[in-house]
């Protein structure tokens, strides 16, 4: 079966609450006053939107605009000089490096969910792996598995292979995608035989994957949120990261199967 291109299953840049940029020979992208721009990791879509739309009602005339991807890509972005507020990365790894950047500041930084990584199969597969050996099987052909190098998703599922000695066998099945939401997708349609996504992913979709097992990881998946040091509207950024963090904020994490940090 044919997979789908990265761009065809998902635009980084959602319409109606996304950043709207431009890449031509840099950035060229401006925010109206009044508006904050949050970065966000892809898996926190869902959540997201619903806390937004919540921050907005209970602060009006404040608009939140987000945009979701890879946390690797969303820091590239940063440093290339998209206008962000607010940085929500997956992983501490990211947010280090957007810390030693000078992209945000070690004081501004607060871990404010936790999450867990699984490895789920098609919905109607007949056979799916029940553990991480049986992905060498050689009834297992594609196993989705986000790129590495830019998604912490991707980093913490070839760390567990590397840990059970079994990323050389797998490594030649794997099929790189460019966030774990299009892991997710390629599991969904069933293009792939088993995916590597957070629990709070396949949550979303549990009329179409199912959880196969509970991937053991060598830390804890704690996710950070940070105002930019470049902020264009400080207090509003702190504002809404203190609403992330509040009981109504974490009640929707809750919600979406987010675990407290």
């Amino acid at each position: 079966m044919r997979l789908a291109s990265a761009s065809s299953l998902m635009n980084p840049w959602l319409s109606r609450r996304s950043l709207a940029a431009c890449v031509l020979a840099g950035w060229v992208c401006c925010s109206a006053a009044g508006e904050l721009t949050v970065s966000a990791a892809a898996s926190l879509t869902n959540a997201f939107k619903d806390i937004a739309q919540s921050y907005e009602a209970a602060n009006p005339g404040r608009k939140v605009l987000l945009n979701f991807g890879a946390s690797g890509a969303l820091l590239q972005q940063m440093a290339k000089g998209a206008p962000v507020d607010v940085f929500a990365s997956a992983d501490q790894e990211t947010m280090d490096q957007a810390q030693q950047q000078g992209l945000v500041r070690a004081a501004d930084r607060h871990d404010f969910v936790r999450n867990a990584l699984v490895l789920i199969a098609p919905m109607d597969a007949k056979a799916p792996p029940a553990t991480l050996k049986d992905l060498a099987a050689p009834g297992v052909t594609r196993v989705a598995l986000s790129a590495p190098a830019s998604v912490p998703a991707g980093r913490y599922g070839k760390h567990a292979l590397e840990a059970s000695g079994l990323w050389a066998v797998v490594q030649p099945k794997v099929i790189h995608t460019s966030n774990v939401r299009q892991s997710l997708d390629y599991v969904a349609r069933g293009e792939v035989d088993a995916g590597f996504v957070y629990a709070t992913d396949a949550a979303i979709m549990k009329d179409k994957v199912r959880i196969v097992l509970d991937v053991p990881v060598n830390q804890t998946i704690l996710y950070p949120i940070a105002r930019t040091a470049t902020s264009s509207n400080a207090a509003e950024a702190g504002s809404f990261i203190a609403y992330v963090r509040s009981p109504a904020g974490q009640a929707v994490l809750a919600r979406y199967g987010f675990m407290k940090p």
